[in-house]
């Protein structure tokens, strides 16, 4: 395995002279130029370099990122931070996030959260999404392990309480030597130990309040603690995370951002031959391919099927594009005794003689996903740089020659970071072997009412509860297509909608006779003030597209109209807000019969119906109350 620290990205000789050339362009060109280059393999050195590069375009750069606004980050700490913002900032704009950063004074971490509750305070004028503690051992290993955790617990608190933002917690990194040895922990007022437990009382503390953790003290290890870190830069520095190592403490951060803006990756799609088995299927047949038990190389590719089939386990879709025939691309599915993988744990199998680039958007367009989502693994390098030039979008990781290498390669790439697994995520693939199912109905129906009839659907509605709360947040700080403003909240903003009596809250969960499509639709509204003209003003109305076209949004809004009536309104009133992702709901509120009332130079619309003359929508769907839904269950 290669000892370069980003190896999974592909590696640019001439990253220099392009690197220059970029920076002669104009500001949204060199934007451009300059994020593709993010997209290589580097150094902490051109790290720096590509962030003084992007901060003199800062405009143009944010203007170019994807993902919009942009994340306010609030770095804070008891030792040095500033070395780590470029690498922060590198890798986001990597998947095309820009970062805002506030630097927090030295050491004053807990004060500055303390009196974030002021309005004079910087930290809450720049009004952070998120706060990243990064607490240094030194500074944690002074008291008890409990010390420790009660006093990031109340940053945590005062995090959530004033600035009502997320809070990323970094892990202390392990510095100090061990007194004992393999029996540290009978020494417990040993340094060594203090770190150790206290990481581990951050584990269990910070799952049960929805705070991610920057696992420090895990990912150094492939490196090892001295290429992170040099007692001789702390004593002179106070720099905890070695420069030489800041570009990969940066890639660790923006993972986790882009999990929380709900940018992960959500397929892996693989190639076959050479890639799930050794050799080629097409000329060595079922009984000549390299997998299995008893040979080394045939075991590695068990190994990442293993792998590949462990993610869709945890919700992460797979897919199959390979030029091949279909019949023998199937073959060691059905046939091949040491296949872990079966057809049946993929669902969109794509094997013919078209260029990969075309067969990859038809993948995405059948999973209903974007191709920035998909995670392309194939080991000939012929085919990923030719995905890499015609879909940049794609992640294309650079697959080593030794197929035992594969596995470490996806996992090292942090594509499929996520700060908390839903039951509904576990399902996700066989929600999509459903959709599958679904797709044959349609081609057998007569016509589209028919075929809707034929689903048996049922729209399921609550408000939020605590059970689905983590999916509910998860859907929010995720959705960005059909998402009319593309709010985020973090999960104790939602939980206090949930006990405000002007807020209306709906979780929607739709199923059918091939399954549960689980979550598929939030929607947050609020009751004006207005005693004369009440109104329910939506400040947040998002679906899954995976279920486009079945009528679920007709059927959401009579659902809405009738809550809206009972809580006293007479009218609704929705808003637009355009993102580069959400053009699709651009005339979401006019086909559903509102009237627009606004237009902005942005983009941005306001719209409204009144529910005097409102007459429900038809629909095939049947709709029912989440108690009468359980009810029902529980009656069988």
């Amino acid at each position: 395995m290669s000892s370069r620290n980003l190896f999974f990205l592909p590696k640019k000789n001439d990253w220099g002279e392009s690197f220059a050339a970029a920076r002669k362009l104009a500001p949204p060109l060199a934007a451009s130029r300059l994020r593709e280059l993010a997209g290589y393999d580097m150094d902490f050195v051109q790290t720096g370099q590509l962030d003084r590069a992007l901060m003199k375009i800062a405009d143009a750069a944010r203007a170019a990122a994807d993902a919009a606004p942009p994340v306010r980050l609030a770095l804070l700490g008891s030792s040095t931070l500033t070395h780590l913002i470029p690498g922060i900032r590198v890798a986001a704009y990597r998947r095309g996030i820009w970062v805002d950063i506030y630097e927090g004074d030295y050491g004053l971490y807990r004060y500055e959260l303390e009196q974030s509750g002021e309005t004079s305070s910087q930290l809450a004028q720049f009004a952070p999404d998120v706060v990243l503690l990064a607490i240094d051992a030194h500074h944690a290993a002074r008291g008890t392990p409990q010390e420790a955790l009660a006093d990031l617990s109340a940053c945590w608190d005062f995090a959530a309480r004033n600035l009502k933002c997320a809070v990323i917690q970094q892990t202390l990194l392990p510095v100090f030597p061990p007194l004992l040895g393999s029996n540290e922990h009978r020494q417990q007022t040993s340094p060594h130990y203090i770190v150790e437990r206290t990481n581990q009382l951050l584990r269990g503390a910070s799952a049960l309040v929805n705070v991610p953790l920057l696992a420090l003290d895990s990912f150094f290890q492939p490196e090892g603690l001295r290429a992170w870190h040099d007692a001789a830069l702390w004593h002179r520095a106070k720099q905890e995370v070695h420069p030489a190592m800041t570009h990969l403490y940066g890639e660790h951060v923006a993972r986790l951002l882009a999990a929380m803006r709900g940018r992960s990756f959500k397929a892996l799609v693989l190639d076959l031959d050479n890639t799930l088995w050794g050799g080629v299927i097409g000329d060595d047949g079922l009984e000549g391919i390299v997998l299995g038990q008893g040979n080394a190389v045939g075991e590695s590719y068990v190994a990442f099927q293993q792998y590949a089939k462990a993610l869709a386990q945890r919700g992460i879709v797979l897919a199959v594009c390979s030029k091949n025939d279909l019949a023998n691309a199937l073959a060691p599915f059905t046939g091949h005794p040491e296949m872990v993988l079966r057809r049946d744990d993929i669902a969109v199998f794509t094997a013919n003689w078209q260029d990969k680039p075309a067969n990859l958007r038809a993948i995405a367009e059948q999973l209903n996903l974007g191709l920035d989502a998909l995670v392309f693994a194939d080991d000939n390098p012929f085919e990923r740089e030719l995905v890499r030039r015609e879909l940049p979008m794609v992640a294309v990781p650079e697959m080593p020659e030794d197929p035992a290498d594969f596995i470490w390669t996806i996992a090292a790439a942090g594509y499929f970071e996520t700060t908390d697994v839903t039951e509904e995520d576990r399902a996700r693939g066989a929600q999509y072997q459903a959709n599958a199912a679904r797709e044959a109905a349609k081609t057998t129906a007569t016509d589209m009412p028919a075929y809707l009839r034929s689903l048996e659907m049922k729209l399921i509605w609550g408000p939020f509860d605590r059970v689905g709360l983590a999916r509910i947040v998860q859907l929010i700080n995720k959705t960005n297509q059909f998402n009319l403003t593309t709010r985020r909240y973090t999960e104790p903003e939602v939980e206090r909608s949930m006990q405000q009596p002007a807020m209306l809250t709906l979780q929607l969960r739709l199923t059918d006779r091939f399954g549960d499509n689980g979550i598929i639709s939030i929607l947050i509204g609020e009751m004006n003030d207005d005693a004369t003209h009440p109104t329910l003003v939506m400040d947040t109305w998002l679906m899954s597209c995976r279920v486009l076209g079945r009528q679920v949004e007709e059927a959401t809004l009579n659902l809405l109209a009738s809550q809206a009536g009972a809580m006293g309104a007479r009218a609704i009133e929705g808003v637009y807000l355009p993102t580069k992702k959400n053009g699709m709901v651009r005339e979401h509120y006019a086909r559903l019969g509102f009237e627009k009332i606004e237009e902005n130079a942005d983009g941005s619309s306001r719209w409204r119906l009144p529910l005097d003359e409102f007459q429900p929508r038809p629909v095939v769907l049947e709709t029912v109350a989440i108690t009468e839904h359980a009810q029902a269950q529980g009656a069988r």
